[in-house]
């Protein structure tokens, strides 16, 4: 017999009338999958958005019309970017302490100048290593330049470095090579740059590691005896390039900079995103208000030299870079009458990322021409005199910390106060908490602009519209809305999130559907299929918070907007909202904490019962880079958020924790 008839001859004989019974449909994830996997808008045209988004949130240079008024301003600038930006959630103990360096063993070379191995602590517990090349003879004051790494795994034994620190030393110059985390000594896989998120996550902006590593190495050069404290130098290729630049403009001591393939402007990286795929690059609100130009601009009128390749492989092309960086900074260097300090070199030959003979030779002659000495520019040889790793090699303590495990010290410090007992006084506290909240993410509300029904089915008892949601700061996000033809027009509604994706959300929908209810499987920005273009090797998420947004703050406001959206048209009645893995979880908690209105109840699956699993895992910060967020655990967790969601009632169904192995 055919199983609808059998229903119906069922019915009729408990009394159930034709006119009263339902069918609703019943579904299986395999049968949603046409409805829930399909594209509905290209990764592509998200970057494009977000670009647009962020273009309109680039600083313009200011045009001071005198010296002093700029000097003035770079005060100003300097004060912010260190107290307000580099320096957020550090001890100061530590930033304001002064250079710790250990004379390990020295290496006589017979070849006019000796290497001294040194260690020294960047913070309490984490020690790192360099070399010092010191002139032979050495009499009275001399130039001294610091050298800092960039992402090569040999670190401060790379060849083209050893070469430039052993002709600096031949011309009578201190020569500090410092090592960087993550490469040479500390290539720790704990070390990884990735790291310095759960930096931030614990409240302490991971450009302040950073800038401590390199401003030590600073430090020690101007407490050298022979050292002249007015002809201090920094320089370095990439990453160290980016060091240089960040340092020089910083730090009023660096006299003359030599930057090699280092930076870009907001312009130049928003359009080419993958020249910025470090987290160093993007650090948290590094330029909100201001740019990389500003730093070249507050470099006036101190001499400065900006060398970038004409077909860079890695990032930062000359003809990329040059008119943000170069061309609309002399100006400021012409303020002083110096706009002959700002200098700047086009590598063709290898014309890759590089700072082989071509480029060493420029900051050769520069350095000389800016510190008063008459050496040569040509490179003096030194293969012969190239150590290996294992020969320069330092050694830092069994114990010693890694950028991970400083974020897991910073971690176990922090205490909050106990939540509030009583429903009125959780109540009051929750209010209370709600601006702090606000500001963590700096969550700024949106609302859908347009619903656009991009396709549909109807069949098989199972109806479904598609929509992109355009919302009111240009940005967008997808999701699908799915119920039985059968059901009432009205029923329940239910939200749901998956960390892969809508595509995953089939058997969540089903069962939902099964049950009567209208479903929407949403994406927000991040999410799914609304990733941008190569997340492998984009930083989207830095780029959004290194201006000053918060990625977790979008997908919140996002959220919120839909849900009022699709309240309207369910006599504004709260939804049900079920999460799947710790990053929706964390976003749909946020966004219940923020309106707890908008929810009846919320439901997590493979959650996660306290953000310090992301330390303990630990979760790699390309994993989840929107939770990230700095300052979040250091002042909410899990428990917090579900409390401050009341009245909607938050179910754990499954944590991920519950599935390691013991």
């Amino acid at each position: 017999m055919n199983p609808k008839a059998a229903i119906f001859l069922l019915a009729g004989a408990i009394g159930i009338t034709a006119g009263s019974l339902r069918l609703e449909a019943q579904t299986s994830s395999q049968s949603l999958d046409p409805i829930l996997k399909p594209t509905l808008q290209p990764s592509a045209v998200t970057a494009f958005q977000l670009q647009k988004y962020l273009m309109k949130r680039i600083p313009r240079l200011p045009t001071p019309a005198r010296p002093e008024t700029w000097q003035a301003e770079t005060q100003k600038l300097r004060k912010h970017m260190l107290d307000d930006i580099a320096f957020h959630g550090w001890p100061r103990e530590w930033v304001e302490s002064g250079p710790k360096f250990e004379d390990v063993s020295a290496v006589e070379t017979g070849q006019g100048y000796r290497v001294c191995k040194l260690r020294y602590e960047i913070v309490p517990g984490f020690q790192s290593t360099a070399l010092l090349y010191e002139p032979e003879p050495l009499a009275g004051h001399v130039p001294a330049i610091l050298n800092v790494n960039g992402h090569d795994p040999q670190g401060k034994a790379a060849e083209y470095k050893q070469k430039r620190c052993i002709n600096f030393a031949k011309r009578g110059i201190l020569a500090l090579s410092l090592e960087w985390p993550g490469f040479g000594e500390l290539s720790q896989p704990e070390n990884s740059h990735d790291f310095g998120a759960h930096l931030d996550l614990a409240g302490a902006n991971a450009l302040g590691f950073f800038y401590l590593a390199m401003r030590r190495g600073l430090d020690y050069l101007a407490t050298l005896p022979h050292a002249d404290p007015t002809r201090l130098g920094v320089s370095g290729l990439s990453g160290g390039g980016w060091q240089t630049i960040v340092l020089s403009a910083l730090d009023e001591r660096v006299a003359v900079a030599v930057e090699v393939a280092g930076f870009g402007s907001l312009q130049s990286n928003l359009t080419h995103p993958v020249d910025t795929d470090e987290i160093e690059e993007n650090p948290t609100d590094f330029t909100e208000g201001e740019d990389y130009p500003y730093l070249v601009a507050m470099r006036a009128p101190r001499p400065t030299l900006l060398i970038h390749n004409a077909e860079d492989d890695c990032c930062f092309r000359a003809d990329l870079v040059k008119p943000y960086i170069y061309d609309q900074i002399k100006p400021f260097f012409g303020l002083f009458g110096r706009e002959d300090f700002l200098a700047w070199h086009e590598n063709t030959d290898p014309s890759t990322h590089n700072y082989q003979i071509d480029n060493r030779q420029q900051a050769y002659g520069f350095f000389a021409r800016h510190f008063g000495l008459s050496t040569p520019s040509h490179e003096i040889p030194s293969d012969a005199e190239i150590g290996t790793l294992e020969e320069l090699k330092v050694g830092v303590p069994a114990d010693n910390l890694t950028l991970l495990g400083l974020a897991r010290r910073l971690a176990r410090g922090i205490t909050r106060p106990p939540l509030p007992e009583a429903p009125a006084e959780r109540a009051t506290w929750a209010a209370a908490e709600r601006p702090r909240l606000e500001s963590i993410l700096r969550f700024k509300p949106v609302t859908v602009e347009n619903a656009w029904r991009l396709w549909n089915t109807k069949n098989k008892d199972v109806q479904s519209l598609s929509y992109r949601f355009d919302f009111s700061d240009g940005l967008s996000a997808v999701g699908v809305w799915v119920r039985a033809i059968a059901a009432a027009p009205k029923a329940t509604a239910t939200l749901v999130l998956n960390d892969k994706g809508k595509k995953a959300t089939g058997q969540t929908v089903s069962k939902r559907v099964n049950r009567g209810e209208q479903v929407l499987a949403f994406e927000p920005l991040f999410n799914g299929e609304t990733i941008p273009q190569d997340p492998d090797s984009t930083d989207w998420e830095g780029l959004t918070a290194t201006m000053g947004d918060r990625p977790l703050g979008i997908q919140a406001a996002q959220l919120l907007a839909v849900i009022d959206w699709w309240k309207a048209a369910n006599r504004n009645e709260p939804v049900r909202l079920e999460t799947s893995g710790y990053r929706t979880q964390a976003l749909g908690l946020v966004a219940a904490a923020l309106e707890p209105t908008n929810f009846r109840e919320i439901v997590n699956t493979e959650g996660i019962r306290s953000l310090s699993y992301l330390f303990d895992a630990p979760v790699p910060w390309r994993s989840a880079p929107e939770l990230f967020c700095l300052d979040l655990y250091k002042e909410f967790d899990v428990d917090r958020l579900a409390a401050m969601a009341a009245p909607a009632r938050v179910i754990a169904v499954e944590n991920v924790e519950d599935t390691l192995p013991k």
